[in-house]
């Protein structure tokens, strides 16, 4: 599109725009502009108190101005007169580095800078549950094996569709949609693209599939474990490199073992050796570690990984090669910053072929019945703290994803951390009243 937003709203009959920016802990933050004011916002950007969503800063800051990014533009398909686009994130006319979009961008560009243009696509896992949030919106949606059941696909059509329709109308190239293995999961799948803008696709398609689910009457959620003895939601990262021209995907080599090349491997090889840091950005929530560290499920697998490990076509690992020029990781869950999700595997990666890192053995084995008989495999972390403490003593990632983003992510995770720590459970009563 051309840079003139005021031009694309009169164009396009927009009569709104959504200028949007996502905080540290993945919540969405917008202001509603008319479009006879978005050339002065394209200018100077609209202005917010930082302190008041999860950055980390003060009321004593100056404003945070989100300046549009017109190639981020997308029309509401359900509300035309609306259209959303992402923000860069400015403070006395510089970057706010701990922005997570910010972070993203940084290392995309450094990755530019060696000849590299990350392309990704996710899977992005959701349930649609009641309201309330308490039951799963579908009361006949009871197979202890629900995965591609076609009735309660159907039974809920009307959003499914809805939000394909919408993903055809914008150009995503959507190309299949399913019932996943929990009763009441979704998962919707559309072409993989550059990483900012699978990012912000990412982004906006959260947006989208709640907006939807409320126009029906429904909640979605995209939480890691909403319910007990349900599989939870992942969110599962193609990845590939291609060259400068995005032409060609050096991470294909036939001639190599799965097809994947030695500089494909090196990437890997970051992944493996950042893996128990990695988390605390791919799995940023105290219910994360209740998907990841899952016993068995109704369904017989949790189909989310508790050890650092990599296959062929494999799905019981933390990463598959499902095919030659990618790698799929399977770590990351719904709760997983989509930008934030991007720049730590950028970050990972990079260092991983500067130092032409190894990613280990490779096993093929089902690691849900032998898992155990694997050693020398590091374990994921328990729980959140432990993957924060992971990510702190993680050196080069840190300093890869920025010490201002890092610091600032480290004291407000371990905030939310010590917040929970200190709120008193049913279980501690039951556990400990009668001790």
């Amino acid at each position: 599109m051309g840079n003139d937003l005021a031009a694309f709203a009169k164009g396009n009959g927009v009569k709104y725009f959504m200028i949007s920016y996502t905080d540290l802990f993945g919540g969405q933050r917008a202001k509603l502009v008319p479009a006879q004011a978005i050339a002065d916002m394209q200018k100077d950007g609209a202005g917010f108190a930082g302190f008041a969503t999860w950055l980390d800063l003060t009321p004593a800051h100056p404003d945070m101005l989100a300046v549009p990014d017109p190639d981020s533009v997308i029309q509401l398909p359900w509300k035309p007169e609306v259209a959303w686009i992402a923000a860069t994130c400015m403070m006395n006319e510089k970057s706010v580095e701990q922005a997570p979009r910010n972070t993203l961008r940084r290392l995309i560009a450094e990755a530019a800078g060696d000849d590299m243009h990350v392309k990704t696509g996710v899977e992005a896992e959701f349930f649609l549950i009641s309201p309330d949030g308490k039951t799963i919106s579908d009361e006949y949606d009871t197979a202890s094996k629900p995965c591609y059941d076609q009735q309660a696909v159907m039974r809920r059509y009307d959003v499914i569709a809805e939000i394909c329709d919408h993903m055809l109308a914008l150009g995503w190239g959507p190309y299949q949609n399913d019932h996943e293995d929990a009763n009441g999961q979704f998962e919707m799948n559309w072409a993989f693209d550059d990483a900012l803008a699978t990012a912000d696709k990412h982004s906006f398609f959260k947006f989208m599939v709640k907006s939807v689910a409320e126009k029906h009457g429904l909640r979605a959620t995209f939480m890691p474990k909403p319910f007990p003895g349900l599989t939870g939601n992942g969110c599962h990262a193609h990845i590939s490199v291609w060259d400068k021209d995005g032409k060609t995907n050096v991470f294909a080599d036939n001639a190599m073992e799965l097809g994947l090349s030695a500089k494909g491997k090196n990437f890997l090889g970051g992944i493996m050796k950042h893996a128990s840091a990695l988390a605390a950005i791919t799995n940023p929530t105290v219910n994360s570690y209740k998907r990841i560290n899952a016993p068995r499920t109704i369904s017989g697998a949790t189909w989310a990984p508790n050890s650092v490990t990599w296959t062929g076509n494999n799905r019981t690992h933390m990463v598959r090669v499902p095919g030659p020029g990618r790698f799929e990781l399977r770590l990351p869950d719904g709760a997983a910053n989509p930008y934030l999700l991007q720049a730590v595997i950028i970050a990972a990666g990079l260092d991983g072929i500067r130092s032409k890192a190894d990613p280990g053995r490779r096993y093929d084995i089902d690691m849900y019945q032998f898992g155990h008989t694997v050693e020398g495999a590091p374990k994921l972390p328990l729980n959140l703290l432990d993957a924060l403490r992971e990510f702190d003593n993680d050196k080069s990632l840190k300093a890869a994803l920025g010490e201002e983003f890092s610091s600032a992510y480290l004291k407000l995770k371990h905030q939310e951390w010590n917040s929970y720590a200190s709120h008193f459970t049913q279980w501690e009563r039951d556990h400990t009243l009668d001790i």
